[in-house]
């Protein structure tokens, strides 16, 4: 199986990851009221947890737009986007550790100049729209060395805007799906 076949199948896969666990969610609307009892910290580490994957996507936003239905989309964005941009720590600790690695990829090079020219900048903005190579934006910063400090507020302001986002589209959403 050639490389482009694997990738196009673990994209696919992660779509149909994403659609399920969004349909069992609606499926299960009532019973996963019942996870008040885990509230914010069960949505923290969700998100802490999808976002610590580099260059697989995990089905952490589906998952913030769904408790943006259920809980106050504030508290639900705050908690997501907090373990979002702590999760996203691993892609920074990447490019520290695997900087030979990093610099081979050939959308480092698209990314690295952004990063280096706007430094934190680019990473809240990377971080705010949804986008499967923010690992490598990490990567990238960890490469070039971006003092952790500036990296993971940026990560962490791009990641609230993000997660409000979906928060409050899953809240204003929500009623549609439950007439």
């Amino acid at each position: 199986m050639s490389q482009k076949t694997r990738t196009n199948l673990l994209r696919l896969a992660g779509l149909i990851l994403v659609i399920g666990l969004s349909a069992t969610i609606y499926i299960f609307r009532d019973q996963a009221r019942s996870l008040a009892l885990l509230g914010y910290p069960g949505i923290f580490v969700l998100a802490m947890l999808s976002n610590a994957t580099i260059l697989f996507p995990a089905p952490g936003v589906a998952v913030v737009f769904a408790m943006g239905g259920l809980f106050n989309p504030i508290g639900v964005a705050l908690a997501a986007g907090t373990g979002g941009a702590i999760g996203e720590l691993s892609g920074y600790v990447a490019g520290l550790s695997g900087q030979a690695v990093i610099e081979r990829i050939t959308l480092y090079d698209r990314i690295a100049p952004h990063i280096k020219k706007y430094g934190p900048w680019a990473i809240l903005v990377l971080a705010a729209i949804p986008n499967p190579f923010f690992d490598l934006a990490g990567a990238a910063a960890g490469v070039l060395k971006m003092p952790i400090r500036h990296f993971f507020l940026a990560a962490w302001a791009g990641q609230i805007i993000k997660m409000s986002i979906f928060a409050f589209a899953g809240s204003l959403s929500f009623g549609w799906f439950a007439q």
